[in-house]
């Protein structure tokens, strides 16, 4: 049964709560005085600030007057996996972690980290085996195979724990895939773990996997972040302040009162969350921390991923905070400075 139901997951898999926006600022797409920017937005699911914005508007409203507005757009699970997008200019905004940020910047897709939030529900991502590989520990995973999404998270949590556990890296295989494809990979037992996250990772411990590590309890540095084109940061600092400011009101009523940002389109269906799923998406949302610029703290959590990459060649150089995070401050007017909160 667990199979079958892994299966669906796979083949159904539910888009991540991901902040995604696009900027209509070039030729092709501004045709002069008074035209918009179109922010293309990852249409957010059913939970989460981004959900309730889009339901009520408050992007859109927010984000009028300085002549923009949003598009609501698909995209797959996963930030690594839509690093074509941002090339294509057809993606300009997006959540993320750190680790995928370092391993865009190490394929030269121009990016930069704007914002950091403050590690939330570290139990809720980590690595999970398939009950017939008689996996216990993550010691037991030497000679096995693990699904991960390359030079991004789920990479970054399986090396993570095996350093801890005094693993070699190279003692386990790790199966470089994005998360629809290492779902159908565990539920047909091509894999004997998966190192996952959030909803995909939640769906497949829910029907059966089991967890042998999360971030929590190896100790992750892996913060969220929110990540621009850089060519979007340089032109409109202004936009990018405006969306920030929406996303840190949202996340700090969420943190306020959670259970108002979880289903919120939707109360039954696939999409919508009961039991002890919902129960722990209101622990969650009630630890979320509101996104601040980057500072000191970020730039140490940041050294831990980057060198974590390096050591075992993920990456081929050392990117520093320099290289990934955006100096926002220095491109705003003090009125456009005193709406962000920086974060100590």
């Amino acid at each position: 049964m667990w199979r079958q139901a892994l299966m669906r997951i796979a083949l159904a898999i539910v888009p991540l709560v991901a902040l995604v926006a696009a900027c209509g600022s070039d030729t092709d797409r501004d045709t002069g005085a008074g035209a918009s920017f179109v922010l293309k937005v990852a249409d957010p699911g059913n939970s989460g600030p981004l959900a309730v914005g889009k339901r009520d508007g408050t992007f859109d409203a927010a984000l009028a007057p300085l002549g923009a507005k949003i598009e609501w757009v698909s995209i797959t699970p996963g930030f690594s996996s839509n690093l074509k997008l941002f090339n294509t200019r057809e993606l300009d905004v997006s959540g993320a972690a750190f680790s995928p940020v370092v391993g865009a910047l190490s394929k030269d897709v121009g990016v930069r980290i704007v914002a950091v939030q403050d590690p939330a529900g570290k139990d809720q991502s980590g690595i999970i085996v398939t009950p017939e590989s008689g996996v216990h520990s993550v010691a037991e995973l030497v000679g096995r195979r693990v699904a991960v999404n390359p030079a991004a998270k789920g990479e970054y949590i399986l090396l993570k724990a095996l350093a801890q556990a005094g693993v070699p890296a190279d003692k386990v295989t790790r199966v470089p895939l994005q998360q629809k494809d290492a779902a159908s990979a565990f539920a047909t037992g091509k894999v004997d773990g998966w190192s996952s996250f959030l909803v995909p990772y939640q769906e497949a411990k829910a029907n059966g996997g089991v967890e042998i590590a999360t971030e929590k309890s190896i100790g992750s540095n892996d913060n969220s972040v929110v990540v621009f084109r850089t060519e979007v940061l340089d032109q409109r600092p202004d936009i990018a302040a405006k969306y920030l400011e929406v996303l840190q009101d949202l996340t700090a009523k969420q943190r306020a009162n959670p259970a108002e940002f979880e289903n919120v389109f939707e109360k039954t269906g696939p999409r919508a969350l009961s039991g002890q799923r919902l129960s722990d998406a209101y622990r969650v949302g009630a630890e979320a921390t509101v996104p601040h610029l980057p500072n000191e703290t970020d730039a140490t959590a940041l050294a831990d991923v980057v060198n974590t990459f390096f050591d075992n060649g993920v990456v081929t150089r050392k990117v520093t905070a320099a290289d990934i995070f955006y100096d926002l401050k220095s491109k705003l007017t003090p009125e456009q400075l005193a709406s962000v909160k920086a974060g100590s």
